[in-house]
Order: structure tokens, then C-alpha cells, then sequence
């Protein structure tokens, strides 16, 4: 069967669906690999709608291939984090809340936002709950802020996550690890390494799911990128 226009595009590219490249590329390098087939006569479009539609399967397919995500509402989750949560002894007891400036950024080497917080989609909150920053399989994922890891384990959908109850009272979820560096209970302080970056559970590739949640509960989320800059850590 002759491949179609957008498989001919991920091909050249080097994606295939069943094995996805850690390291995908942008809108820009799918477009720029298109108009090369087409001035070559290996891709004809036929009027401007067709090649609109084209093009955005084609960047929705090498952003989904490069570490995206299709984590919503997952009850293992959310079942294992309450018990998990009630468990723990609640961080603020233990000292007061850091300076504001005391918050980081989750990654020390550079990333790429490959699905931004609030995307609409099929998710039971009806957006994307979280960042996802692609970044290649094994890269040291960083504590956002200091606070108690509630839950340190498989999640189902999320994958290998680690969960940190804050001493604001927020939650941050890192999802989709490859390695879980901490255990439930401990104290980490912003900076703090507590696993490494993968693709476990629903995920089409190596990222980290960064989500922030005003509460323990699925669709308490916050815009983490808001929630970073406001404590001087700008994604």
C-alpha cells in the first residue's frame, strides 16, 4: 500500500508509530520537510483546505510522537494518592513556608513544551491538566518546590509518579518517570532530585507531565506555568 502524504512526511523524518523518536521536532521542521516533497512533485495538495488539513495532521502527529500524553481522570490514581496523602503527615507542620524565590524549575537541561496546560481535549476536565516538557529518556527531573512526597509509585495512566504535597497546600505531580529517585514520607526542598524523565503509562514519548493542583483532587489543577513565574521560576 503506497504510504499517504502525512506517513511520507513522518517517515523522512525518522518517526515510526510503533517505536516514536525521543527527540521529536517542531511544527516548523514537518512544514519545512512538506514543502520540500511538494516543490520535488512528491506531494501534491490540491487547494488550500486540503494542505491546511494536511498540514496539521502532520504536526499533530510528530507532536503526539514526541512526548505527548493523554492523561485524564485515572481512579488508581487518584485512590492510591488519597491514601497516600492521609497517610503522611502534613508538611507545614514541620517548618515555616520558604521565601517565594525559593521555587525552581523542574529540568536543568533544555526542553521543549510538546502539549501546553489547558489544550482542549477529551479529558474528563475537559483541558490538559498539566505541561508536558519533552526531554530525552533519563533526564534528572527536579522538586518545584519544598514540601512531602504523599505518593511515590506506579499510577496507572501517569505512569512512575511522584506526587509532592507542598507547604502552600498545593499538589505537584510529575508523571511519567522512567525512575523514582524518593519514597513516600520524604522531605524534599526545591531542587531536590526525585526521579528521572520517561514515558511510562499513557504516554507517546519521553516527556514530563508537570501538573499543579490547588487541592489532592483530580480538577483542582492550576496553570503551572502561572503558578511557577508568580514564585520567580519561569518555565
Amino acid at each position: 500500500m503506497r504510504a499517504g502524504p502525512v506517513a511520507t512526511v513522518l517517515a523522512l523524518m525518522g518517526y515510526d508509530i510503533d517505536s516514536p523518536r525521543e527527540a521529536g521536532t517542531t511544527r516548523r521542521d514537518v512544514l519545512s520537510v512538506a514543502a520540500g516533497l511538494m516543490a520535488g512533485g512528491a506531494l501534491t495538495v490540491a487547494g488550500p483546505a486540503r494542505q491546511a488539513a494536511a498540514e496539521s495532521d502532520a504536526a499533530r502527529a510528530a507532536t503526539e510522537s514526541d512526548g505527548g500524553c493523554g492523561v485524564g481522570y485515572d481512579a488508581e490514581f487518584e485512590e492510591a494518592l488519597a491514601e497516600g496523602d492521609e497517610a503522611t503527615p502534613d508538611s507545614r507542620v514541620l517548618a515555616p513556608e520558604k521565601p517565594r524565590r525559593r521555587f525552581t524549575l523542574p529540568l536543568r537541561r533544555r526542553y521543549r513544551v510538546s502539549s501546553r496546560y489547558g489544550v482542549r481535549g477529551d479529558w474528563a476536565a475537559g483541558h490538559h491538566t498539566g505541561i508536558d516538557l519533552a526531554v530525552p529518556k533519563g533526564t534528572a527531573v527536579h522538586a518545584v518546590g519544598a514540601g512531602t512526597v504523599v505518593l511515590a509509585r506506579w499510577s496507572g495512566a501517569y505512569g512512575k509518579a511522584v506526587t509532592v504535597r507542598m507547604r502552600d497546600g498545593h499538589y505537584a505531580v510529575y508523571a511519567h518517570l522512567s525512575r523514582i529517585s524518593v519514597r513516600r514520607g520524604a522531605r524534599v526542598g526545591a531542587g531536590d532530585r526525585i526521579g528521572r524523565s520517561g514515558a511510562t503509562g499513557r504516554a507517546t514519548g519521553p516527556h514530563l507531565h508537570l501538573e499543579i493542583r490547588a487541592r489532592r483532587g483530580y480538577g483542582s489543577d492550576v496553570n503551572p506555568v502561572r503558578y511557577l513565574a508568580k514564585r520567580g521560576a519561569r518555565l
